[in-house]
């Protein structure tokens, strides 16, 4: 392969030098400078209220679709090039098969929406290198080494904005198939311990300018997504550098905590006593226990057992069990990032899509209680979650009383009234156990099904000041 398609780009240094003047002149070198809290809180404020978004795990991976050779191999589907010690020779040969011809952007970007779902964040290219956009500083993507000949990103672009969805990317900061980054670590890409002398030249003249193409050409985005940072190369002074370079690019982008070196694992949020780049944590296929006052965190979570698409994996999980993990994440004040897992052909399985049908349902008629809340200042409950907002608490019932009674903690006087949120003209009678318990009668008789049973939200109207601190 060329050196363009390798992902080199082979340039006179007395020209890189001069650019690099010319983009420092302009202000690109520069930090974003410092943020006021209401600053912050303005560009998170989106983020904050939205609550809900999709995942999209998609690229070269969902050929194998988690074989090969004959072999069923381990893991999440995305890795394959790792877990099956592929070589980078053979596993660019899945180029010429990655041929998506049923992809349709804009009934992507409806099924998101219909699942009430607020913002899409989409693997720009993950660990294997491959891009699905036309990067004009590598051949490795979609419009250069597959026969799709079409920019992927650029109709999701489209499609996000006619359908008011903020577009969001995935990008990894690993690269197993560039020569500068991993691609010689081969057969164990993920070597922790190894390093690439070229790793500063990849950041400067491939990662650097790649993302750059990404807020220049698709934006404004909504999130910029890392991952792979727990690469011996990458170090926290570099992803500071990358989110400053980012924040001078486009000023109210949010960056997760994973462009630098503080997250704690799976867990996500990041290590005490330092401070460490991006804007919230990222817990990953967990929720934290308890709430996290504060702190913006999102938790990212596969709807079965893997990211991207395995044409064997049918562990899924249960739309009720989707629904409450999507409640109990907004009643510790965090959002919930869901993923799909597209086929080769550009289908987003049908159990991930009929999920989500049955999750926007409910959020229809309940999405109030989500959307724009925060955590419960009740604490913990035993029939189910709370979520709240300025003088409202959602009170998110998994468990109904076998007495019709709800009794509500932490609530001191001075209630207004309560009601189904499904049916806001009914109006339920509220008594006072104590000073700091009210009981909610609940409706006896009716006739609840679906999701409605899963998870039915009574509205409680209150004076904010009589909150049990």
């Amino acid at each position: 392969m060329n050196n363009k398609t390798s992902g080199r780009i082979l340039l006179n240094p007395a020209i890189v030098i001069a650019v690099l003047f010319i983009l420092a002149t302009l202000g690109y070198a520069q930090s974003p400078g410092p943020e006021t809290k209401q600053q912050r809180d303005e560009r998170m404020q989106w983020w904050r209220e939205a609550r809900f978004g999709m995942f999209i795990h998609w690229g070269l991976y969902a050929v194998p679709a988690g074989e090969w050779k004959g072999k069923k191999i381990g893991g999440i589907g995305e890795w394959i090039m790792e877990s099956a010690d592929i070589p980078v020779s053979e596993y660019e040969q899945f180029t010429k098969q990655f041929n998506p011809v049923k992809f349709d952007a804009d009934q992507w970007v409806r099924i998101a929406r219909n699942a009430g779902m607020k913002y899409i964040v989409i693997t720009s290219k993950h660990h294997d290198g491959f891009c699905l956009w036309d990067s004009k500083v590598s051949d490795y993507d979609i419009m250069d080494a597959s026969p799709f000949k079409r920019d992927i990103l650029k109709e999701l672009s489209v499609a996000c904005k006619k359908h008011g969805i903020r577009l969001c990317f995935y990008h990894s900061i690993m690269d197993w198939h560039h020569p500068d980054a991993q691609a010689p670590f081969y057969p164990n890409y993920n070597d922790g311990s190894r390093t690439n002398p070229n790793f500063s030249r990849y950041i400067e003249n491939y990662m650097k300018p790649q993302l750059e193409e990404l807020i220049t050409n698709y934006g404004p985005l909504g999130v910029l997504w890392f991952d792979g940072e727990w690469i011996k190369d990458w170090t926290e002074p570099q992803g500071k550098d990358l989110y400053n370079f980012l924040r001078v690019l486009q000023p109210d982008i949010i960056i997760n905590n994973r462009v630098g070196k503080g997250r704690k694992g799976m867990q996500g949020l990041n290590k005490d006593d330092q401070e460490y780049a991006g804007d919230f944590g990222t817990p990953e296929q967990q929720i934290p226990s308890k709430g996290l006052p504060g702190v913006d965190w999102e938790s990212c979570m596969t709807m079965n057992n893997t990211w991207g698409f395995k044409s064997y994996d049918h562990n899924w999980k249960s739309t009720e069990d989707l629904l409450r993990k999507l409640v109990d994440i907004a009643s510790k004040g965090g959002n919930f990032l869901l993923n799909v897992g597209p086929t080769a052909k550009g289908l987003i399985p049908e159990p991930s899509v009929e999920r989500l049908r049955l999750i926007g349902a409910w959020l229809k008629v309940n999405g109030e209680s989500i959307y724009g809340t925060t955590a419960s200042p009740l604490g913990k409950v035993p029939w189910g979650r709370c979520t709240a907002k300025p003088g409202k608490l959602y009170l998110h019932i998994f468990d109904w009383p076998a007495d019709a009674k709800l009794k509500v903690p932490g609530v001191k006087d001075q209630t207004k009234k309560a009601y189904l949120l499904r049916q806001k003209t009914l109006e339920l009678h509220v008594t006072r156990e104590d000073k700091d318990m009210v009981v909610i009668d609940l409706p006896i008789g009716q006739d609840v099904k679906g999701l409605e049973a899963t998870d039915t939200v009574v509205v409680l109207e209150i004076n904010q000041r009589q909150l049990k601190s």
